[in-house]
C-alpha cells in the first residue's frame, strides 16, 4: 500500500485539475470521460476521508478498467487524455501490489 499512497500523492493531485477539462475537450466525441470524471471524483473524496492505511477502491477501478477498456487511447487522444489515462493505469496497478 506505500506505493500506492506515493502514486496517490503525485497522480491525484493532477488527476483532480486534468479529469474535468478532459470531459469538455473530450466527452463530444468519448462520452465515457464523464465516467473517468466522476469515478475519479469518488476516489479522490475516499482518498482525503481515509484515516486507514487501505482504501476500498476495488469498485471504482473495476468500472475505470470496464470504462476506458483497460486504460486504452482512443486515435484522437490528446497529451492530457493520455496523462490521465496513464495515471490511473499506474494507480490502479499500485493499488493492486
Amino acid at each position: 500500500m506505500t506505493e500506492f499512497n506515493t502514486v496517490v500523492k503525485e497522480h491525484f493531485p493532477k488527476l483532480e485539475i486534468y479529469t474535468l477539462p478532459l470531459t469538455r475537450a473530450h466527452g463530444k466525441n468519448h462520452p465515457e470521460v464523464y465516467r473517468v470524471h466522476e469515478l475519479f471524483k469518488t476516489m479522490n473524496a475516499k482518498v482525503k476521508d481515509n484515516t486507514v492505511d487501505k482504501v476500498d477502491l476495488d469498485k471504482e477501478f473495476t468500472e475505470l478498467r470496464q470504462v476506458t477498456n483497460h486504460y486504452a487511447l482512443p486515435s484522437d487522444a490528446c497529451e492530457t487524455y493520455e496523462a490521465v489515462y496513464s495515471m490511473l493505469s499506474e494507480s490502479d496497478r499500485a493499488y493492486y501490489n
